[in-house]
């Protein structure tokens, strides 16, 4: 899978505009500010790709990429303080009514500032995925802001700051220097290979390697995979909260 000739295709501000779902999609959530942009940029090795700004809430739609046979759903960032009630509740009803549809979603990457705590609307948003059975994995973004110290010292803080924070993907990344981006797009092909019914070898064959030799990463990277392949992922979020059928259109944040 080649990244870079990943395209723009639409932006949409309501989910009534939004067409069918033809193909897999992976989408971006997180709050405001947090380096939705940047990452999806660094992702797929494209500068302008998703639009970057120093003003949080800029992204006010859903924007759509397409890669071969493969979605890419940007959404809106959450938690911004200075937009009117209605606004936000239309924002929050996009991100609701497009998680709780019946869209072939393989996986939503829930990002979160490695610097801090998640916030309540992070907490409040992974609750909703746990809820809607919605698989996920926690991407840690801006790391290269703390030394590798301090990045140890977040990570052990994330165990307990996160609920289920044992049975969670956590993928440390830098838009800036590109670590950990290599491991997203493993899961990505992955993914994208289960659902044509391929294995990844066959695809990218037997030398494609995610985490350039970190023992960690490739060890994380296992484990993920196993957990796709066996459906221990699926089962594991089932066990975790007693389940609640969210309604289409109901707020989620």
């Amino acid at each position: 899978m080649n990244f870079q000739n990943v395209r723009f295709e639409a932006s949409y501000g309501l989910f009534s505009q939004i067409p069918p779902c033809e193909m897999p999609e992976f989408a971006f959530s997180g709050r405001s500010n947090v380096g939705k942009s940047s990452l999806i940029n660094k992702l797929f090795n494209r500068k302008q790709l998703a639009r970057v700004s120093a003003m949080p809430g800029k992204t006010t739609t859903i924007n759509f990429f397409r890669l071969e046979d493969v979605r890419f759903a940007d959404l809106p960032g959450y938690g911004y303080a200075k937009v009117s009630k209605k606004e936000k509740a239309r924002w929050s009803g996009l991100i609701g009514d497009y998680l709780a549809s019946d869209r072939d979603i393989a996986l939503v990457f829930q990002l979160i500032d490695m610097r801090h705590p998640p916030t309540k609307d992070d907490l409040t948003m992974i609750e909703y995925l746990v809820e809607c059975e919605m698989p996920f994995a926690i991407v840690l973004t801006k790391m290269d802001k703390l030394t590798r110290r301090e990045q140890a010292q977040r990570l052990a803080a994330f165990q307990t700051e996160l609920p289920y924070a044992d049975q969670l993907t956590i993928l440390p990344v830098s838009s800036e220097t590109g670590e950990g981006m290599e491991a997203i797009r493993e899961i990505i092909e992955e993914l994208s290979c289960r659902e044509e019914g391929l294995d990844l070898e066959e695809k990218s064959g037997p030398d494609a390697s995610a985490a350039n030799g970190d023992p960690d990463m490739e060890e994380a990277i296992r484990l993920f995979r196993e957990s796709v392949r066996s459906g221990q992922m699926e089962e594991e979020q089932q066990e975790k909260l007693p389940i609640r059928q969210r309604k289409k259109g109901e707020a989620c944040l």
